[in-house]
Parts: structure tokens; C-alpha cells; sequence
């Protein structure tokens, strides 16, 4: 068991729900706390997901839940999930924005679904989760025209220095996931050594992109823990250093006590 002066991780962004968590959700939940993990953001991807989210957020007191759709999803339509806004444990909208390297929905498509997301956000004054793939000008550009949520958060951030300026120059968070652990992550781990510590956020997107030494496998909320631990190595900082501050970090955009 984690002392009381070791490090204390939150995952900002899993997926629970999914059929690949290992041992289900309930057994991933448990080995993440025996990990030091004591918070989850359980992040919905279309209306059975969102759903999900709320579902698993409604039995655990240490997990919240999002409702959004994501861009392979958006040819559903915001109005799938419009009605989950209001359910009770929801601390954001998203996962929300473009993908533009699969298009599994129509690009005209998903940019009226970032749309009418960052504008629920704005409405309803809720952090806005950001999924982003090989379309950062078209993101900015539908983010600058709708208006940058006062919480926002770029999710698995992919790209280098130079996209993270562009965030930062937003007022937005950035948050890391196992892909930072890659040898070929150059770039990326550049960036994760230039953010400011109080404006990063670590998540796994469990069950998808395990962290090096358990790339290849579902991933799971307990490999939190090696995420912010290699950044942390990037950084020359302290593991303790990282994980309070991501931790405050996340509590203070999603409203966590």
C-alpha cells in the first residue's frame, strides 16, 4: 500500500468500460489504488459510453464521468448525447474535436460536432476534452471562432513544442499519456519537458497505449504511475513533484475535492 508521502496519481482520462480493461473495471480500479491512484475521469465517447461513464462515476466515489463524442463518432450527432449534460456526476464534455487521420466520420461532420460541443462547454461553463489527430489548424481555428472553454484540456497530446506554445498561448492544459514513454516520442517528450508543471495533466486513455515496459498490452489506470514517473525522468524533477502537481492540476479542472 502507497505511504502516506508517496506519490498520489489521478488518471485524467480512462475508459473503464471497455471490454479490454484488464480484469474489468471494478479489478482495474482496485489495483490502480493499490498503485496510488486516487481519482479516475472516466471519459465518454458516443451515448453507450457516456452512459457507462456515468454509470461506473454513480457506484465509485473516486470516479467522475464526461459525456461527449468523439470525432469517429460524430456522424451520430450532438443530439445523441445532448440530454446526459445534465446528469449529475459529469465534470466535463468530451472526449470532443478531429481526427482527421482515420475520418471515420465526415470532416464537415465532426467540425459541426467540435462545434456544438465547445459550445455546451461554454454554455454550461464545463471543462471541454479535446481529441486531436493530424488536424491541429482545423482544431484551433474551430476553438479561436467558438471560444476556448476556460478549462480546456488537449487529451494524449501528440505533438511538439511548437503545438504546445499554441495551447499554452489558449490558457489551455495539456495532458500526457504513455506515448511519452516511446524512444521514437522525440518530439513529444520535448514538449513534456517544456510544459509548465502547473498546466500538465498525465492520464493511460487506458485501455488503449500501455506505457513502455507494458507496451503492447491493455493498459490500465494503475500505469498512471509510469507515466508521470517518466516524466518526471525527462524532467529531472521529482515523481512527488509531478504527481501533486497533476493531481492539483486535474482536481482543479474537472472541480474534484
Amino acid at each position: 500500500m502507497t505511504g502516506r508521502f508517496e506519490p498520489r496519481w489521478i488518471d485524467s482520462h480512462c475508459h473503464i468500460y471497455d471490454e479490454r480493461t484488464p480484469g474489468g473495471a471494478n479489478a482495474a480500479l482496485d489495483a490502480a489504488r493499490q498503485a496510488g491512484v486516487e481519482g479516475f475521469v472516466v471519459v465518454g465517447c458516443d451515448r453507450a459510453s457516456s452512459l457507462s461513464a456515468i454509470a461506473a462515476a454513480n457506484s465509485h466515489d473516486d470516479v467522475v464521468a464526461t459525456v461527449g463524442l468523439h470525432p469517429h463518432d460524430a456522424r451520430h450527432g450532438v443530439d445523441s448525447i445532448r440530454d446526459l449534460v445534465d446528469e449529475a456526476n459529469i465534470v466535463a464534455i468530451g472526449e470532443a474535436g478531429l481526427d482527421y487521420h482515420y475520418d471515420n466520420s465526415p470532416r464537415d461532420e465532426q467540425r459541426v460536432a467540435f462545434e456544438e460541443q465547445i459550445a455546451i462547454a461554454n454554455d454550461r461553463n464545463l471543462p471541454l476534452v479535446i481529441h486531436t489527430r493530424d488536424a491541429w489548424d482545423d482544431t484551433f481555428d474551430v476553438l479561436d471562432a467558438v471560444g476556448v472553454p476556460a478549462k480546456t484540456v488537449f487529451h494524449c497530446f501528440t505533438g511538439g513544442p511548437a503545438e504546445l506554445e499554441r495551447c499554452l498561448e489558449r490558457g489551455t492544459y495539456v495532458s500526457f499519456s504513455g506515448i511519452v514513454t516511446f524512444p521514437s516520442a522525440v518530439d513529444l517528450q520535448a514538449a513534456a519537458i517544456a510544459c509548465p508543471l502547473d498546466r500538465m495533466l498525465v492520464e493511460t486513455d487506458s485501455p488503449y497505449l500501455a506505457p513502455v515496459p507494458f507496451r503492447g498490452k491493455p493498459n490500465q489506470p494503475a500505469h498512471v504511475a509510469t507515466v508521470g514517473t517518466a516524466i518526471a525522468d525527462l524532467r529531472n524533477e521529482s515523481v512527488l513533484a509531478v504527481a501533486t502537481a497533476t493531481s492539483a492540476n486535474t482536481r482543479s479542472v474537472f472541480g474534484l475535492t
